[in-house]
């Protein structure tokens, strides 16, 4: 092909980056981009300045209804997609908020992905309809006030009297808590660590909302508080014990925040792309000097090698070929690089970055908890440091 019949040059795609999906993954895409656009955008600022979503339960059942909710999961209600897809649709909603992103994260690669592999035939039946659907919302108890990054030492604890079990114990820093009609709980029994399904129904449970935030402000978080909460026997997960089980909804999870990162990353930087088009200092757009120019270079090489490596992670989950230590290091680099996006979009924008009225400062502060929940930048480096050396330096 001669340089006369290339295309011209894509500033919102400058690899080309979109030739490698096929034209039902751009239709995700597309369809998730508009959603988010439509139901989102309008109103973002707002929620998160309020610190609240006035009617998540309505926004859970349009999500529901575009096949966001548990999209790579098969039957049920489930959309069926590709990883490739449910990656490009947390892109998009992350694009327009990470707690729009977490919502759909809880609520399909932890909390029904948990049931949809490790539990019983009756329990998929009686909450991953509905899940999908958005009409139930899910939340994913394993975090405790004491211990976060070491799962292992958890002190919820679940006892056998009879044939019941009887939970006992706190989760902290829970997405979707206070609006979760199912709660899949992690606890310490005689027989290992083992999951549960408990309708936040059953007596003995609450959920308390954790206000004050500075990051996530557009997202249900919560305290779990299990005090002597009875369920019958079958509330326990059957397939799994141990913490292969909740450190496996994690990877799924994880991968997710691989593509989302992005899509704030990319919001940022068209901002930042926008505004240096048209704001001008000295006589002319601040676009034109070096300096800026060097800035959005380096953001773009930054943004779409991330776009890359989460593609390119999409392509090995959908062979089966993903392994955990890949998906670390997807979410080391892509978070990180993130927020290195977001603070030189901020610098750009100067005085305005701070301001409500442009997403950058919005998505920087939302990222400071994407790179810590589920796996802290440390954690990430030592898993990926023993996968290089062979040694384990956790402890």
């Amino acid at each position: 092909m001669s340089a006369r019949t290339l295309p011209p040059f894509d500033p919102t795609d400058p690899l080309g980056i979109d030739d490698l999906l096929d034209p039902e993954e751009l239709a995700v895409r597309d369809t998730v981009r508009q959603w988010a656009a439509d139901r989102v955008l309008p109103h973002i600022a707002d929620w998160y300045e309020r610190g609240e979503i006035p009617d998540i339960r309505a926004l859970a059942r349009e999500l529901g209804a575009i096949g966001a909710l548990g999209m790579s999961l098969d039957g049920y209600g489930c959309a069926g997609a590709s990883s490739v897809q449910y990656g490009l649709a947390c892109l998009e909603l992350e694009a327009a908020d990470s707690g729009i992103r977490s919502l759909v994260s809880v609520q399909g690669s932890l909390a029904m992905y948990a049931i949809h592999r490790y539990g019983s035939e009756e329990q998929k039946q009686r909450w991953l309809p509905s899940m999908a659907a958005g009409e139930a919302i899910g939340c994913f108890g394993l975090t405790e006030p004491d211990h976060g990054s070491d799962p292992a030492g958890m002190r919820t604890t679940a006892k056998r009297e009879g044939t019941d079990w009887v939970l006992t114990g706190r989760k902290m820093w829970i997405t979707n808590g206070s609006v979760a009609a199912v709660a899949v709980v992690w606890a310490q029994t005689d027989e290992g660590i083992r999951g549960f399904v408990v309708p936040t129904s059953s007596p003995g449970f609450s959920a308390p909302e954790i206000h004050h935030k500075w990051s996530l402000r557009a997202s249900v978080t919560s305290e779990l508080v299990l005090d002597q909460v009875r369920l019958p026997a079958d509330a326990v997960l059957p397939e799994v014990t141990g913490l292969r089980g909740p450190l496996s909804c994690l990877s799924h999870a994880r991968y997710g925040i691989v593509w989302g990162s992005m899509g704030a990353a990319r919001s940022s930087f068209h901002a930042a792309l926008d505004y240096a088009k048209t704001r001008e200092q000295f006589g002319k757009p601040i676009g034109g000097f070096q300096l800026t120019q060097a800035k959005l270079a380096d953001m773009a090489v930054e943004l779409h090698k991330g776009v890359l490596l989460a593609h390119h992670l999409g392509r090995r989950m959908d062979a089966g070929r993903l392994r955990a230590e890949q998906i670390s290091f997807g979410k080391l680099n892509n978070v990180r690089e993130a927020i290195e996006i977001c603070r030189t979009a901020r610098t750009i924008l100067g005085a305005n970055g701070i301001s409500l009225e442009y997403p950058v400062m919005r998505h920087a502060t939302n990222l400071e908890s994407v790179l810590t929940y589920e796996g802290t930048v440390e954690m990430h480096q030592l898993v990926l440091g023993k996968a290089l050396t062979g040694l384990d330096a956790f402890r």
